[in-house]
Formats: structure tokens, C-alpha cells, sequence
């Protein structure tokens, strides 16, 4: 059963608590990172068979099995991907940066190129976890952004197939090539290239302890969008709302995965103790059940705070992956949030609008790092370089500055190579 905590310096503390056993997998991670480097292919055939139980010929799939993929997904769920998409599409554009140049001053000529990144890798999992949501947003704003080429990673199912879905969204949103391998030893591919997939620049996507502790340890040789930890949602609600509605947003992220924290906090105890029977009584109807139970037993809580403002206090120090703010007038509260991923506004704005269909980003910071990073965007997906031109009229004007500057820094070869372009001697010799 879900804990009830009142809002106190302990309460709050063990907020902050997870009950999350976590296997150390760094050095079976980096021997399988090792084993990829020197076999290749071979390592992730072997691989394959071993930890997904499924040998396999080929480590790409065709663009003919893509094909057959989006033939034989759900029809439903194809027209769903398609406006999903547009969705996912429409809001990331206005991400989309432009180079800069700046002429302000006669002679000086400064700008910001905007590049996108040559190739990347996008990790999708297998198993329950395998959503073609998220390929939608990871490869959507990748597109936008101007990526060359898209390869996609995922583990094959027991028949050595990728399931038609996640293909399906692969096509629909511009995947240029798909593996069927999955694990560390795919991010290990993707990282440092095999004889079938092409080094990449940057991976992003979710995964397993395996494939989190696979993009720390790849981070330098690639870039990575960053290391989720399970997933978590905070509502903020207030005597007004429905128990039975509060409950069920909590449940939509408990059923995730059994460490999926599911925190409520609000200034009504008599909400408290409604949602806490309310979720009781819906568990037995998810089919995820046991999952969600022990999320909600081992990692759930309930903060009865002092009021709304203190509640907005307590979430920004847990700074959520997923925040719901369901009171009257949610905007009042918007400017006193510092620390979320996403944040969901008013009583009708379900955190699972955003996991599928709104528009924003739902690849989110997990584990309290939206204290200093961002949701998924078109910026992960571009880098930027600057560039600066001067006459000689304008260095002129600058040496002595420059040249003083850097003396006083210590660096007079720093300074000698400003000062040397104006001696008559060096001038005379040109």
C-alpha cells in the first residue's frame, strides 16, 4: 500500500529514498564493450543468442522486412503513429535554430554556424518496453534537426524478427537503417562501428541498467542524450479533485517498471487517504498488476503538506521526471516551478498526453536531473561552431588590449602573435 507521509524535514528526506536494488553491471558492461571492439559482428551474433535466446544470420534488417514490418503492424496503431507524429513534429519545429552573424562594428565580422550531426544512434528496448512511441521522439526531432542518417538498434524477438509496430514508426518517421540487436553490446556497436553498423556520433533512447551503464561508458568515444533512471510522475492536487482520477495518473507510471516511483502531494489529508483506497481498488484491474504493486509498495508515497505553495517547494527539490499540477488555476502556480521534465497543467491534462500524442518531447531527465538538463529537443541533435573575421584596421585598433591582456595572463607568446603582425620589420618582409 501506498505511504502516507506528512510534511515534515523526515518526510522529506524520504522522499527522496528509492527502493531500488541495483545489480553492479559495470564490469560485465565493459567486457562485453571490449568483446564488441574486437569481434564485431561475431560478438553480437554471440551475444544475441545468449542473452535474447534467438541466433540470427544478418545483424540489418533490409529495407524489404521495414516494408513488410509497416504491412503487417496494427492499422489502428499506423494511423495513430501518423498523427502522432505530426504532432510530435509540429511542436518540435519551433526548436528548430538558426546560424547567427554579427556586424556591429566596422571591419569585424562574428557568427554561430548551427550544424546538424553527420549520424546517430537511436536504441529502441525490446520486450514489454518495446513502444514505437518513442521512436517518434527520438528520431522526430533528429529529422528536423537535419541528421543525415538515422540507425536504429533493437533486440529481435524469439522468431528473429522486430515486431511490425516499432518498424512501422521507424518508416513513419524517417529511420534510415535498423539492427536487430539490443543490449550494451548493441551500444557498444554503435559506438565504436562493426562490419554491419556504422559508427555513430551521438546515442539516445532508453534502456535497461545494461544500456545506461553501456552510454556512460561509451560518453566521450559518442555523445548520449542521457542516463534514464525508471521512470517517475509527482502530482500536485488539491481537495478539489476526483481520488479515483488522481489515482489512476499514479498508477499510469507505476505499471512502467517496479522501481517507477508514483508520488502525490497535497494539502488535503482527506484527498490522501481517498486516493490511497482508490488505488487499492484499481491495481487489480491493470494488466500490469504485479508490476505496479511493487512500485506503489516499494516506491510510492503520499506528502500531506502545509499547502499548495510548500507542495511546489517540496517538488522542486525532487524535481520529477513527470509533474502534474491538477489545482483550479494552474497557471498561478507555472513561474514557481523550477525543477521538472514535463509539466502537466490543470485537471484534464493527463501525463499520458504527453507520453503519446501532445506534441512535446516525453524522452524527459529522470533521477532529479531536471535540476540541470532539459527534455529531449532538435538541440540534442545539432552542434554549433563560431567564426571570427577582423580587418586589419579593427586588429589594429584591438592589439594593445589583446596584447596587454595576454601579458598579463603570463602568455607572451599569446601576445607576441597579435604584437608581430603590426612590427615595420615583419611588415617590410612580406
Amino acid at each position: 500500500m501506498i505511504r502516507i507521509l506528512k510534511e515534515a524535514e523526515t518526510a522529506r528526506s524520504e522522499i527522496f529514498a528509492r527502493e531500488d536494488p541495483v545489480e553492479n553491471v559495470e564490469g560485465p558492461v565493459r567486457e562485453i564493450i571490449a568483446q564488441v571492439r574486437v569481434q564485431g559482428d561475431a560478438a553480437l551474433k554471440a551475444y544475441t543468442k545468449e542473452f535474447d535466446g534467438v541466433e540470427i544470420s544478418s545483424v540489418e534488417v533490409g529495407p524489404g522486412a521495414i516494408d513488410e514490418g509497416f504491412r503487417n503492424a496494427d492499422p489502428l496503431l499506423v494511423e495513430i503513429l501518423y498523427r502522432a507524429a505530426e504532432r510530435v513534429a509540429a511542436f518540435h519545429q519551433h526548436q528548430v535554430r538558426n546560424s547567427f552573424l554579427v556586424n556591429d562594428e566596422d571591419g569585424i565580422l562574428m557568427g554561430q554556424k548551427v550544424v546538424p550531426l553527420e549520424r546517430v544512434g537511436l536504441y529502441v528496448p525490446g520486450g514489454t518496453a518495446a513502444y514505437p512511441s518513442s521512436v517518434l521522439m527520438n528520431c522526430i526531432p533528429a529529422k528536423l534537426a537535419g541528421v543525415k542518417e538515422i540507425c536504429m538498434v533493437t533486440p529481435p524477438g524469439k522468431d528473429g524478427k522486430i515486431p511490425p509496430n516499432i518498424l512501422a514508426a521507424a518508416r513513419i518517421c524517417g529511420v534510415d537503417r535498423v539492427f536487430r540487436v539490443g543490449g550494451a553490446q548493441a551500444v557498444a556497436a554503435l559506438a565504436y562501428g562493426t562490419e554491419s553498423i556504422p559508427r555513430v556520433d551521438k546515442i539516445v533512447g532508453p534502456g535497461n541498467q545494461y544500456v545506461a551503464e553501456a552510454k556512460k561508458q561509451v560518453f566521450g568515444q559518442v555523445g548520449i542524450d542521457m542516463v534514464a533512471g525508471p521512470s517517475e510522475i509527482l502530482v500536485i492536487a488539491d481537495d478539489k479533485n476526483n481520488p479515483q482520477i488522481v489515482a489512476a495518473d499514479l498508477l499510469s507510471q507505476a505499471e512502467h517498471d517496479k522501481n517507477a516511483s508514483a508520488v502525490l502531494v497535497t494539502d488535503s489529508e482527506e484527498l490522501a487517504l481517498a486516493v490511497q483506497a482508490a488505488i487499492e481498488e484499481q491495481l487489480p484491474q491493470l494488466r500490469r498488476q504485479e508490476i505496479a504493486r511493487a512500485s506503489i509498495d516499494n516506491n510510492g508515497k503520499i506528502i500531506v503538506a502545509k499547502s499548495l505553495e510548500t507542495g511546489i517547494e517540496i517538488t522542486n527539490e525532487i524535481a520529477p521526471e513527470h509533474l502534474e499540477v491538477c489545482v483550479e488555476n494552474p497557471f498561478d502556480y507555472l513561474d514557481q516551478i523550477k525543477n521538472a521534465g514535463s509539466v502537466f497543467l490543470g485537471r484534464n491534462c493527463p501525463e499520458a498526453l504527453g507520453d503519446y500524442f501532445a506534441g512535446p518531447n516525453h524522452t524527459l531527465p529522470t533521477s532529479g536531473t531536471a535540476r540541470f538538463s532539459s527534455p529531449l529537443s532538435v538541440d540534442d541533435f545539432v552542434k554549433k561552431y563560431q567564426y571570427t573575421y577582423y580587418t586589419e584596421a579593427a586588429l589594429a585598433k584591438a592589439q594593445q588590449t589583446v596584447s596587454n591582456f595576454a601579458k598579463k595572463e603570463g602568455l607572451t607568446g599569446h601576445a607576441r602573435s597579435v604584437d608581430i603582425r603590426f612590427d615595420p620589420k615583419i611588415k617590410e618582409s612580406k
